[in-house]
C-alpha cells in the first residue's frame, strides 16, 4: 500500500501562511479566497463559525481580518486533523478550534442564537444514486451534497445565529433560484450578492452571498461583477489584490 504524502504549500499569497494538505483530498481553492475577502466581520459578531472547513483555509484567511474566536467543523476526521494541525502550524490554535463533528448535531453542544456569523463553501454539487461522482470519498464528500444539503445548511445556519447573526457563502451562480428560495423559507434577509465570472463575456459561475438570520426584507445589495482572468488568461488586478491581502 502507498503511503500518501502530505505536503505543506503557501496559503497563496497571505503573509506567513501555511496550510497542510494531502494530494488524494480537496485543497483549498479559489472559491475560499473569494469568500474569506467577501466577508465583512460584524462589529457585533463576538465569535465566528465555518462550517465544513476542510483543512481550515477560510479561518486561516480570517484570522488576518479578526482576533475572534473562530470554531471550524468538519465531519471526516483526517481532514479535521489536516485542519488541526494547519492551525497549530501557524500559531493559532489561541484563536481557531477544529470540531470535528456533523453539522446537523451542532446544536447538541452549541447554544442555540449563539454564534455571530458563519461562513460556508459548502458542496455545489446535488448528489442521486446515479450522480457521476469521483470514487475516492474525501472528494465526493466535498464536493456533492452525501451528507447535507443546501437546505439543512441553511436550517442550522438559522439554529445557531444571534438575531441578525451573519451568514456568508459562496455557490453555483446556476442554483440561484434554490438559494433564494430556500434563503427565503429559512427567513434570512440577503444584503448582499457578488457574481463571480472566469474572465468578460463569460457566464458567470458562482456567487457571493451575505444574509441576515431574520433580517428586514430589502436594501439588497447586487455588487460590480468579479472577473477572475483578463481575456489574456492572466489574474485580473482585483484577484490579485485579493492574492497579495496581508502583504506589506
Amino acid at each position: 500500500m502507498n503511503e500518501i504524502k502530505e505536503v505543506i504549500n503557501d496559503l497563496l499569497g497571505y503573509d506567513g501562511l501555511k496550510i497542510i494538505q494531502r494530494p488524494d483530498m480537496f485543497n483549498f481553492s479559489l472559491d475560499s479566497t473569494l469568500l474569506a475577502d467577501f466577508v465583512k466581520i460584524p462589529l457585533r459578531a463576538t465569535n465566528i463559525m465555518d462550517f465544513g472547513t476542510g483543512n481550515a483555509p477560510i479561518p486561516l484567511f480570517l484570522s488576518l481580518k479578526t482576533d475572534r474566536p473562530i470554531l471550524a467543523v468538519e465531519i471526516q476526521p483526517e481532514a479535521a486533523d489536516l485542519a488541526r494541525r494547519s492551525v497549530e502550524l501557524n500559531g493559532l490554535s489561541h484563536q481557531i478550534t477544529i470540531l470535528e463533528t456533523d453539522i446537523k448535531d451542532l446544536h447538541k453542544t452549541i447554544e442555540s442564537g449563539s454564534i455571530g456569523m458563519i461562513t460556508c463553501n459548502p458542496p455545489f454539487f446535488k448528489y442521486q444514486a446515479s450522480s457521476n461522482v469521483n470514487k475516492n470519498d474525501y472528494l465526493t464528500i466535498a464536493r456533492h451534497e452525501v451528507l447535507i444539503d443546501l437546505a439543512g445548511i441553511l436550517t442550522q445556519a438559522k439554529r445557531l445565529l444571534t438575531m441578525n447573526g451573519t451568514l456568508y457563502m459562496i455557490h453555483r451562480a446556476d442554483r440561484l433560484e434554490e438559494i433564494l428560495v430556500l434563503f427565503h423559507e429559512q427567513h434570512f434577509a440577503i444584503k448582499r450578492m457578488r457574481f463571480v465570472y472566469p474572465k468578460a463575456g463569460r457566464e458567470a459561475n458562482a456567487v457571493l452571498i451575505e444574509a441576515k438570520a431574520n433580517g428586514s426584507a430589502g436594501s439588497l445589495k447586487l455588487m460590480e461583477p468579479l472577473y477572475v482572468y483578463e481575456t489574456s488568461g492572466e489574474y485580473t488586478p482585483e484577484i490579485l489584490r485579493i492574492f497579495r491581502f496581508g502583504k506589506k
